[in-house]
């Protein structure tokens, strides 16, 4: 009976310690933070997790069960960080004045992510004056700049490419991959995913992946638009196999929505510049509200069809195509194929004069 009691307790303290083994404790002094709650969300398993820690004096502590290094969104006053978090003991430390340069130490995958992120500061610095001249020249200065910060994402694009494939194995490339498997194209994660150590691609995270990938593969270039129906704003059904035979943008927008708002109007050009070249517009909106989605429809002169399910976000084929970000839209052809998909400003006038004149 001794003996058997002592395994017990043998086996217990070894739990114990593999539990702790698997412990990430963040501790954090951001100096001028005033007393409040910080939110931490993260995955515990399959699900997402979200924690209240409290702060007082500008000091907190957070404890996780961590795994395998796992990105983690802090929810601060007035923005959000991400870090890599992992086993062991990790300290946050910074100003309030300065929360985009906080320090983080005692994580590994966070010094190869700072490192990265480093690799490709030289292509961000030249992005930064792109971005405070968008919308301000004429048509063709628009068209230049954004051709030169395509140009810019491509090459961003390319490094993360090489970093994964030689870096098979860290936590960083599987967080490249994650965030590129958010709104990027099947053809573009999918060679990238299968970059990735299948010790990697067997955790939670590269399972999400997989599940992704097979989300993005419906919306991949040739693969036949669903055919869906939902309620125009008069309340009727109108099925999207009858504009079969002509270019369709497929449209997913929303009235809350400041860049859907802002990019309305260079659809709107492109509407009447094709509208008698067999090319239409379909919009999806992601609202929930009627009379929201009316009125932007009326102040934004949107003369096309107009569909929802106003189900917001569980919009069914928004769901179906797994969009997360918008405006979005995917270019049908005749046959109902998507061709192009993210058309946007000058992108979209560039590839109808392709297609149609």
């Amino acid at each position: 009976m001794f003996k058997k009691v002592k395994c017990i307790v043998i086996s217990l303290v070894l739990s114990g310690l593999a539990s702790n083994a698997q412990t990430t404790k963040v501790t954090g002094n951001i100096s001028g933070l005033k007393d409040s709650q910080l939110l931490f969300y993260y995955y515990a398993g399959d699900s997402t997790k979200t924690d209240t820690v409290e702060v007082k004096g500008g000091k907190f502590t957070w404890a996780a069960k961590m795994p395998q290094p796992e990105k983690v969104m802090v929810m601060l006053p007035n923005r959000y960080v991400e870090f890599f978090a992992e086993r062991g003991k990790i300290k946050i430390t910074g100003t309030a004045d300065s929360l985009d340069r906080l320090k983080i130490t005692g994580s590994k995958s966070q010094d190869e992510l700072d490192a990265y992120n480093n690799s490709l500061q030289d292509l961000t610095d030249q992005e930064s004056p792109l971005y405070e001249k968008w919308g301000k020249g004429s048509k063709e200065e628009q068209a230049a700049l954004e051709a030169q910060l395509d140009g810019l994402r491509m090459q961003k694009r390319a490094r993360a490419n090489q970093y994964v494939a030689s870096h098979p194995n860290s936590p960083v490339s599987m967080s490249v991959v994650s965030e590129r498997a958010m709104i990027g194209d099947y053809s573009d994660v999918k060679p990238i995913y299968d970059k990735l150590d299948n010790k990697l691609r067997e955790t939670p995270e590269g399972k999400r992946i997989a599940e992704r990938l097979v989300v993005l593969k419906r919306s991949d270039l040739g693969e036949p638009m669903l055919d869906f129906t939902q309620n125009n704003p008069e309340g009727q059904p109108v099925k999207f196999a009858q504009f079969k035979g002509k270019y369709v943008l497929v449209d997913f927008w929303a009235s809350w929505c400041g860049p859907c708002r802002a990019e309305n109007p260079n659809v709107l050009k492109a509407y009447d510049q094709y509208k008698d070249k067999n090319f239409t517009v379909v919009g999806i909106s992601l609202d929930d509200n009627g009379d929201k989605w009316q009125k932007a429809i009326k102040d934004d002169h949107m003369p096309w069809t107009e569909l929802s399910d106003l189900k917001g976000w569980k919009n069914e084929v928004a769901t179906y195509y797994g969009i997360q970000a918008i405006p979005c839209t995917y270019l049908i052809d005749p046959q109902g194929k998507i061709i192009a998909t993210y058309l946007r400003g000058e992108a979209l006038h560039k590839k109808l004069a392709e297609l149609l004149n």
